[in-house]
């Protein structure tokens, strides 16, 4: 019976050691996956905030007139889409850096609680940045096609510098997105 009990202690004690060496792993994976999430919710903001094309376009009046010469600008808060999609990803952006200086503080510790409070406001990233690059992604998608139906002509044909940055832009954040996600899944698992 005392020899079990020695075992068993003896037992738990790997198990705890191999355990924390796992954990250590994880802990590393787990902040250069944070890491790059914050860049890339960062170079996504940043590439549509930053998004300016000036175009001279024609603007016909009355059909027997010459038309008129017009400079157009796009810009990201043009749209509310694109600026709730900039916005999506700076908050995204802050938050990472923000839980990337508290899991690399806490990387020694056994802190359930905050454990739990990162992986809900990772949870939340991830929905903001659906929501912002669904939305970018949708207007991104009127601008190449146009809706015909409501009259509303397709705008990157001209303005082809704007939307293909836009593209980047949404893809960025989708891959940021992905690795927030990502960080969910190695919590959930890792909770089991």
């Amino acid at each position: 019976m005392e020899t079990e009990k020695m075992n068993k202690v003896v037992v738990d004690e790997e198990k705890r050691d191999i355990g924390v060496g796992a954990s250590r792993k994880v802990s590393n994976s787990e902040l250069f996956i944070r890491f790059m999430a914050l860049l890339l919710s960062l170079a996504a903001a940043l590439v549509l905030a930053f998004d300016k094309q000036t175009e001279i376009i024609p603007v016909t009046l009355v059909s027997t007139l010459p038309p008129l010469y017009v400079p157009a600008t796009a810009k990201f808060h043009y749209l509310s889409a694109f600026t709730y999609f900039v916005v999506a990803n700076a908050v995204a952006c802050a938050y990472g850096a923000v839980s990337f200086i508290v899991t690399l503080a806490k990387r020694g510790s056994n802190k359930r609680g905050l454990a739990n409070w990162i992986i809900m406001f990772d949870l939340i990233m991830v929905a903001l940045l659906a929501s912002g690059s669904g939305a970018a992604a949708a207007v991104g998608v009127l601008g190449y096609n146009g809706n015909e139906h409501v009259r509303w002509n397709k705008v990157c044909n001209v303005f082809g510098k704007f939307c293909n940055l836009v593209k980047v832009s949404v893809g960025f954040s989708l891959l940021g997105l992905l690795l927030f996600m990502f960080l969910v899944m190695i919590a959930v698992v890792r909770k089991r």
